[in-house]
């Protein structure tokens, strides 16, 4: 295997790790979006056993960085903006490497959930809304390790300094629409594939945000799937080495339904 780093974007944050199997052929690729609440003490190495493992298994990965919440740019609306730069940036990375754009997949984990359902959703958003547009890269599927799915939920959930706050500007009472946009559990139904994996003893995201984000879902015969793992926490979800690793791969690679 080997790596690569490419920018979608101007700013130093714009950018992603590109690892290809040894296999030189089409293969399917991996989009990792890291969580870390939109904060800037999280980066993309969160997510590099997760991209190390895929490789092995046969796919290329793109493990993107992004600006976040008190960067220049960072927050409402630059960090979605980003989202969908460096997905679209895969027809670019294509255009050097074997990749099959027929077979793109959005994994992201906690606050990178929520940025891969929302990229799955963002077409259904007001058309007046500058985040909308017409998804230029298809998706096969998007799998989402312990989302945060419901934005306002989250937000009274009032978790330590608020990161909600901090990624959307202010409080709901001041943003409603932004708390509104950006929550996938809002932005459906989609026609893509979605796997939810989250475990019971997650206590950064709480399991029912992953439970009522499925459960509407199947109301509008969206095609989603939820594994609830128990006795599984929050950053097992993102551990090749945990318990939880076969559920993860499962995810990526499994037929659904069942």
């Amino acid at each position: 295997m080997h790596g690569s780093r490419h920018k979608y974007g101007p700013d130093q944050w714009q950018f992603g790790d590109l690892r290809m199997p040894k296999e030189n052929r089409s293969v399917p690729i991996l989009v990792l979006i890291h969580g870390g609440f939109w904060r800037p003490q999280y980066g993309l190495d969160l997510m590099e056993p997760m991209a190390s493992e895929f490789v092995r298994n046969g796919y290329a990965t793109f493990n993107i960085e992004y600006r976040r919440s008190g960067q220049h740019g960072g927050g409402w609306p630059g960090t979605l903006d980003d989202m969908t730069s460096a997905v679209n940036y895969l027809t670019v990375l294509a255009s050097t490497y074997p990749l099959d754009l027929n077979r793109v997949t959005l994994i992201g984990h906690s606050a990178g959930g929520q940025m891969a359902l929302w990229m799955a959703g963002r077409h259904l958003l007001p058309k007046n809304q500058a985040l909308n547009g017409a998804r230029t890269m298809p998706l096969q599927r998007v799998v989402s390790l312990a989302g945060v799915v419901d934005l306002l939920a989250m937000w009274q959930i009032a978790h330590g300094q608020d990161p909600v706050e901090k990624f959307l500007g202010g409080p709901p009472t001041m943003w409603p629409d932004r708390y509104r946009e950006a929550s996938p559990i809002n932005l459906l139904p989609t026609d893509t594939l979605t796997v939810l994996v989250h475990g019971t003893e997650d206590s950064r995201v709480p399991l029912a945000q992953s439970q009522n984000y499925w459960l509407k879902a199947r109301t509008q015969n969206s095609p989603v799937t939820l594994k609830t793992l128990p006795g599984v926490d929050h950053f097992q979800l993102i551990d090749p080495h945990s318990a939880a690793w076969p559920t993860v791969m499962a995810a990526v690679t499994k037929r659904y339904p069942d």
